[in-house]
């Protein structure tokens, strides 16, 4: 009886053992990620003007140093109340409104180092606002814009109506752009290529060029059967395209033959080369999408947003005045500058 009335005692000296073990794990885990806050505080008083840099990990910590996991992987957003720094993407991007241009054509020129520059040319014709959206009354902020000529009998009723009610001429193209609250125009107002500074990144937006209906090798690239060996009349064909009684069906989004090209694509980070505000032209460096005579939708680069533009356009607010014009054309980093000089 005395043995077995011993057992419970030491279950519980266990026990009580265990759970002060429990707690010494606690705390020093509570210990850790105290140390770990303020090596984030630390970071942040250091290296935090840059927001859009804001720190996401400390050189205090082991776990987490600059370079082995992703920026602000370890932040939450109550951390960032606590450090003082506005989390980056939480603030609302300006927009302003972008222009819709008509492709010319591609040219080259020689810039002030001697390098030639691949250049295609863009003709922003008589590029306007023909409609204001609101949110209280579309649901979302935004511009609509109209570019070229087209004539009365080329237009149905509902679209003479559209133009006559703003008492604009007839656009041969139009195209919304989302914008701001505060960058909204007044209908009428003409946007030209000054709207644009020689130096700045674009984005472009076009439909490519239509190949029509083309086989695998050209569509996707395919190498195609052997040419030799018993091959007959399948030497440009795909091959085998799925599996028999299971699944029974053609996988989709299979590559093989079909309509190629006639997309909507995106070029981002286009670089603006040289802008004619005389004319009407810009000039921007390297390749868009669409042929010669489509119309393209220009919009300032999303990953890399001009430094101080025309905000909303020239003409209003901080640029009622001092509209650029004649030919600006911008600097380029000399290509032959090595890295001992």
């Amino acid at each position: 009886p005395t043995a077995r009335g011993a057992q419970p005692f030491a279950l519980r000296g266990l026990a009580t053992a265990g759970a002060a073990g429990a707690r010494g794990w606690w705390a020093q885990s509570c210990a850790v990620a105290t140390d770990h806050l303020e090596g984030w505080r630390t970071a942040a008083a250091g290296w935090a003007p840059s927001a859009a840099r804001s720190i996401a990990t400390s050189t205090a910590a082991s776990m987490a140093k600059p370079g082995n996991i992703k920026e602000h992987a370890l932040l939450k957003d109550w951390m960032f109340e606590e450090m003082g720094i506005a989390k980056p993407g939480s603030e609302p991007r300006r927009r302003r409104s972008g222009a819709i241009a008509v492709k010319c054509g591609m040219t080259a020129e020689w810039n002030e180092h001697g390098v030639r520059v691949p250049l295609t040319v863009l003709w922003i014709d008589d590029c306007r606002v023909t409609q204001v959206k609101t949110q209280e009354k579309e649901g979302y902020t935004a511009l609509q814009l109209g570019a070229g000529s087209k004539k009365a009998k080329r237009l149905n009723r509902s679209e003479r109506g559209h133009f006559a009610a703003g008492d604009l001429p007839f656009s041969a193209e139009l195209t919304e752009f989302r914008v701001s609250p505060d960058a909204i125009l007044p209908v009428g107002t003409a946007i030209g290529a000054s709207h644009f500074s020689a130096g700045q990144f674009v984005d472009i937006q076009g439909r490519t060029i239509g190949k029509g209906f083309q086989g695998p090798m050209k569509r996707w690239g395919f190498s195609g059967l052997p040419a030799s060996h018993g091959t007959t009349k399948k030497h440009r064909a795909h091959g085998s395209i799925g599996n028999s009684q299971d699944p029974g069906r053609v996988w989709k989004g299979k590559k093989m033959a079909g309509r190629m090209g006639n997309r909507k694509r995106t070029v981002q980070s286009v670089f603006v080369y040289k802008v004619d505000a005389d004319r009407n032209l810009l000039y921007v460096k390297g390749q868009v999408p669409g042929k010669a005579g489509r119309f393209l939708k220009i919009t300032d680069a999303l990953r890399k947003p001009p430094e101080a533009p025309a905000y909303p356009a020239w003409g209003f607010g901080d640029f009622a005045e001092g509209a650029p014009s004649g030919v600006s054309v911008a600097k380029m980093d000399d290509p032959f500058v090595t890295q001992s000089e």
